[in-house]
């Protein structure tokens, strides 16, 4: 279970977030959605306790939090393989998972690559990936399909939807297709709170 409540958070002469709440219960499935700006990246930062908000409280009983941020956050000097492994054991005998998962986000060519031999929708798909690998209890998606074609996107979704038996989800997106296609409950966002 993930729980915000009461978070308000000021960045320099900017109310990003005023008396936000939610809660994630265990398989639910929550997108947030509002327009670019409005400080839905900043409440994941929140509840993944990498920002430290002004007031309110955040708590998580969950241990296996998966994060596909917007922007790809890959070890430079490991291999795709190597970057997923990463999750799994860090040893030898876990790359064959490894590689399973790169196989179904369409990166098994790109094995022994890395992250700056690989385009930016190739990154995106290796977060996700390495995401999945950890077999999370959560996962935590920022607009993890913007680099990525239409119907790339939909395949990787649908490779997604099921891999996350039982797992929540909190997603940011701008799409209520894609919401929808999780099978989302939308809360909408602007101006530092649900609306």
């Amino acid at each position: 279970m993930l729980e915000l409540k009461d978070i308000s958070l000021r960045l320099g002469d900017k109310q990003v977030l005023r008396g936000c709440g939610l809660r994630l219960d265990d398989g639910e499935r929550i997108a947030l959605m509002g327009p670019s700006g409005c400080g839905k990246t900043t409440l994941l930062r929140v509840a993944l306790s990498l920002q430290k908000p002004d007031a309110g409280e955040v708590s998580c009983s969950w241990n296996r939090i998966g994060v596909v941020f917007q922007e790809p956050r890959l070890l430079g000097w490991c291999t795709a393989e190597e970057n997923v492994n990463l999750v799994l054991s860090d040893k030898a005998e876990t790359l064959p998972e490894a590689a399973r998962w790169l196989d179904r986000l369409e990166l098994g060519e790109a094995r022994g690559l890395y992250p700056a031999e690989l385009s930016g929708g190739m990154q995106q798909r290796l977060s996700i990936a390495r995401a999945l690998a950890l077999r999370p209890e959560l996962l935590v998606l920022d607009e993890p399909f913007k680099a990525m074609d239409e119907a790339l996107a939909g395949r990787v979704g649908q490779t997604v939807a099921q891999s996350l038996p039982g797992a929540a989800l909190l997603l940011v997106t701008h799409s209520e297709e894609e919401a929808r296609a999780f099978g989302c409950r939308i809360l909408r966002y602007e101006n530092g709170r649900f609306v």
